[in-house]
């Protein structure tokens, strides 16, 4: 399918991060964008104030006249956590409509772009919105479409002039494998998604694979240690081709200089904290550097990158309390996030929230969460988030929590952390998961600010 025959867009799923972005996108080509989701968000509700039309009833007797039939210039969109047996996807199904998923969208858009594309199973949010910040600040420009709102732009997909687009490659039932970039890099390939994969192996092929969809005269940039062939290093190290290098705390910030073979760039100042965000933001300098972009121009970008909604997030921040939300939902995603806040508030007792996302995550890693949660000095641990699964038996909170050593522990409701927070005032509280736990952000922010 060609994109400039493509006049008619439906999103089912329409609420997801990725997905949304596509459709601000299309709508602000002037497509007419219409979408289905089960569930009311501040993110559709959003959506619908730009104009797109959103359903949350899961029959076709909702949609709009001009997705009752096929037409040749009509695209579906899904995402794989939608059920198959929705009814709105089956029609569509039923009627040989034209569906694609998210990837193969971004395939479609990418082709003929210069395309930058961010994989790993962790860090590439954050990895390629500092690559579309510092390309839009230093004025290089480009088209991007990212998995969290940014906060410098408050959007989660960004509009350029030129031809370069960057996209976050997505591991999921490998549907990265629609991309044929210019520039990749690979963040991260530890185990997850096994529910797909059935085992780390299986994984990190699909990265190998990954890598070899690059173009014939591309560059690929992977973390140091982690098998690529043929990419440039890069780490908070010494022995990477790009560098993190005289890494320290000073305030509330992280500095670093910046170096390879032919550059260096003294005391960058960070706001995102923690190495591994030095080391995200690392290979970003990396590849806007080997876009020609000026060093000065860079470390200014790099000063002012206010983050991304949900990644180690301040939600309060004051001399009684801090208030930090995360989306990690991974044993080391926690840990980084945990190794932060320790760096930043060594002498503060640190109160966790966690809600764990998907039985066959928690399951097949109870026994790495359990060791980064017994960390925390307190835990409040909400019941699993299920997302696109099924229970799974003997697989709950209660099955994680025996499992962690600390013992200011407990499993319980939203209600209960709520309450929790307005008597004892912890100071300094984080929340983490990628479920629907970001509902407890405005009550803790309200309780928390009436002190």
């Amino acid at each position: 399918m060609e994109l400039s025959k493509i006049i008619r867009v439906y999103f089912v799923g329409i609420g997801g991060i990725g997905m949304s972005a596509l459709a601000r996108y299309f709508a602000k080509r002037g497509v007419l964008v219409c979408g289905y989701d089960k569930t009311r968000t501040n993110l559709t509700e959003t959506l619908e104030t730009e104009g797109i039309l959103i359903s949350y009833l899961d029959e076709p007797g909702t949609l709009p006249c001009a997705f009752l039939d096929n037409h040749d210039d009509t695209l579906i969109v899904y995402t794989p956590a939608i059920p198959k047996d929705s009814k709105i996807l089956n029609h569509f199904k039923n009627k040989n409509f034209s569906l694609k998923k998210r990837s193969e969208v971004l395939g479609i858009i990418s082709k003929g772009m210069f395309c930058i594309a961010v994989a790993g199973t962790h860090g590439k949010t954050t990895t390629s919105s500092i690559i579309a910040h510092i390309l839009k600040d230093t004025g290089y420009d480009c088209t991007a479409f990212l998995g969290g709102i940014t906060s410098n732009y408050n959007s989660n997909v960004l509009f350029g002039a030129n031809n370069v687009v960057v996209v976050e490659a997505d591991e999921y039932d490998r549907s990265f494998l629609t991309l044929h970039p210019d520039v990749a890099v690979i963040t991260s390939m530890d185990a997850d998604h096994l529910d797909i994969y059935g085992d780390k192996s299986q994984l990190e092929e699909s990265f190998h694979l990954f890598a070899d969809q690059l173009k014939a005269e591309g560059t690929i940039y992977a973390r140091e240690g982690l098998p690529i062939k043929d990419a440039i290093s890069y780490a908070a190290n010494k022995t990477a081709t790009a560098r993190a290098e005289n890494l320290r705390v000073e305030g509330s910030k992280f500095v670093f200089d910046y170096a390879d073979s032919t550059t260096q760039i003294k005391d960058l100042n960070l706001m995102l904290p923690g190495k591994h965000n030095v080391e995200n933001t690392t290979v970003a300098i990396a590849i806007a550097l080997q876009l020609g972009i000026n060093a000065d121009k860079i470390k200014q970008a790099v000063a002012n990158f206010k983050g991304v909604k949900r990644r180690f997030e301040y939600i309060v921040n004051n001399t009684k309390q801090i208030y930090i939300d995360d989306y990690a939902h991974h044993p080391e995603e926690l840990k980084a996030c945990f190794d932060a806040v320790r760096q930043l508030y060594p002498e503060k007792k640190l109160t966790v929230i966690f809600q764990p996302h998907l039985f066959t995550r928690t399951r097949d890693f109870a026994d790495e969460f359990a060791k980064v949660l017994s960390t925390a000095d307190e835990l409040m641990l909400l019941e699993i988030y299920p997302a696109r699964e099924l229970p799974i038996e003997g697989v709950n909170a209660q099955f994680l929590l025996d499992k962690i050593t600390m013992t200011n522990k407990r499993v319980c409701g939203k209600d209960f952390v709520i309450e929790h927070v307005d008597k004892t005032k912890p100071e300094l509280i984080l929340t983490v998961g990628a479920g629907d736990i970001d509902t407890l952000i405005e009550p803790l922010k309200n309780t928390l600010n009436h002190v």
